[in-house]
């Protein structure tokens, strides 16, 4: 096997109270496919997971949608295995359970199933993803056509808060796209397309693999090597990164009858590489990890504004949306949206109190430990890394968080706390001037710690 290998050790603590350090190793095979290797004997299951350069940033306004669609080919089968049911059912069989997903930057398929059926499972795997037979084309489309549908109102406009916002904020640029693409793509996609798409992006320089769970080390190297190491080389897939040229705040508002406003407030936020990402982990973790955190206790314990309501960070090689969604009557609407504006502005003026703090790094330190009692976080958590680039080990990316002060809090604040950052997307029936009100709260907001 051509392998440079490079063994390290993860944190101690990560190893489910064996003693001692939880070893992993990462490899490069022949073909430059990076393979890491997360053991955790103490637990009863394995995991393989394949995550790929692949979605629909990558893609243009012409094919938007194939990475997704490709997805949904991948598991149709093989000439060997030549359905979708074959293929659940001979995974099935083993004990497995497959999964896969198209995001905006990446594609994941895989694949938990016991120990013992690893080998098997792993070669089948392979082939599956290696060469998909494209069978079935058109009862895959449909599934997908029907997948879009969830999305569109009954005139077929597009309604979902999450779509549009993210096209609020990029526009034109694949950021903006959605991920399931048109239902006139979806339509015109045929096996050539998709033949090319899975050549172009399921290569070895486009793909990292992962084994975590009940598995030895040299062992999971040599099925990587027999069940991937034929895949090509390829070329690493880039893409153009979003400008930045808003000067004011933005606002949609989709007029669609439900029984409440669909709320999205995002703040254009910092890329994965940015000096200040671990101040913005610790800045969420403030914000919204748990009921008790600030934005659940604000709209929803002291106002009952909202049953629900959550903020999350999306971040990409190059840029990175902060946003929080929450479902409220309509006629809260800007009642809401001046709630969380108001949040955020006091969190850029104040910055965190010493006990939001001191709880943020305690539940820091014990999503840390707790990683190792999961196969599929744990295969993740190294499979991002080696993707994209800022592969750490658990034990680093505590350390790099529970360094972060109230001052680092309040300086990630101060970045996304800025007017020309908002963009607001509101979807619902805004009636008796509650539209004009949301205007007023997004055009009028000027946090005066970033003035």
């Amino acid at each position: 096997m051509s392998t440079s290998r490079t063994s390290l050790g993860a944190p101690s603590g990560t190893d489910g109270g064996r003693g001692g350090p939880a070893p992993f190793r990462t490899a490069t095979l022949g073909n430059g496919l990076r393979v890491v290797v997360a053991p955790q004997p103490q637990l009863h299951r394995t995991h393989v997971a394949l995550w790929g350069r692949v979605g629909s940033r990558f893609e243009t306004r012409e094919d938007n949608g194939i990475s997704h669609f490709l997805e949904h080919m991948i598991y149709r089968g093989t000439r060997r295995v030549p359905s979708a049911h074959q293929v659940n059912l001979a995974f099935e069989r083993l004990g497995g359970s497959l999964f896969a997903s198209t995001q905006v930057d990446h594609g994941i398929f895989s694949l938990t199933l016991p120990p013992e059926s690893l080998d098997e499972a792993c070669a089948l795997f392979g082939e599956v993803l290696s060469e998909p037979a494209f069978l079935d084309i058109d009862i895959e489309r449909g599934i997908v056509l029907e997948e879009i549908l969830e999305d569109l109102d009954d005139d077929g406009h597009q309604v979902d808060a999450d779509n549009l916002s993210r096209a609020l904020i990029y526009g034109s640029h694949p950021l903006g796209f959605t991920i399931t693409g048109g239902q006139s793509h979806v339509r015109a996609f045929d096996e050539g397309m998709l033949r090319r798409h899975h050549a172009r992006h399921y290569t070895a320089s486009n793909l990292v693999l992962a084994f975590a769970g009940a598995v030895d080390e040299e062992r999971a190297l040599r099925l990587a090597e027999r069940d991937f190491g034929r895949l090509p080389r390829g070329e690493r897939i880039t893409a153009a990164a979003p400008e930045f040229a808003q000067k004011k705040p933005r606002l949609k508002i989709i007029d669609n009858v439900s029984s409440q406003t669909e709320l999205r407030v995002c703040l254009r936020a910092l890329a994965e590489g940015h000096p200040l990402r671990p101040a913005l982990d610790v800045l969420m973790r403030i914000v919204d990890d748990g009921m008790s955190t600030r934005l659940y206790h604000r709209l929803c314990d002291a106002r009952g504004l909202c049953y629900d309501v959550s903020a999350g960070y999306d971040g990409y090689e190059d840029d990175g949306v902060v946003d929080v969604a929450a479902g409220v009557q309509h006629a809260r609407a800007a009642l809401v949206t001046r709630e969380i504006l108001a949040m955020f502005e006091e969190l850029a003026r104040e910055g965190p109190t010493s006990d939001e703090l001191a709880t943020a790094r305690r539940r820091i330190a014990w999503d840390t430990r707790s990683l190792v009692d999961s196969v599929e976080e744990t295969a993740a958590f190294y499979a991002a890394g080696l993707l994209f680039d800022r592969f750490s080990t658990p034990e680093q990316h505590a350390a790099e968080l529970t360094a972060v002060d109230a001052a680092g809090v309040r300086e990630a604040a101060q970045y996304l706390a800025r007017p020309e950052r908002l963009d607001v997307v509101a979807v619902g029936l805004l009636e008796d001037g509650e539209d004009d009100r949301v205007r007023a709260a997004v055009d009028g907001w000027r946090p005066g710690a970033t003035s």
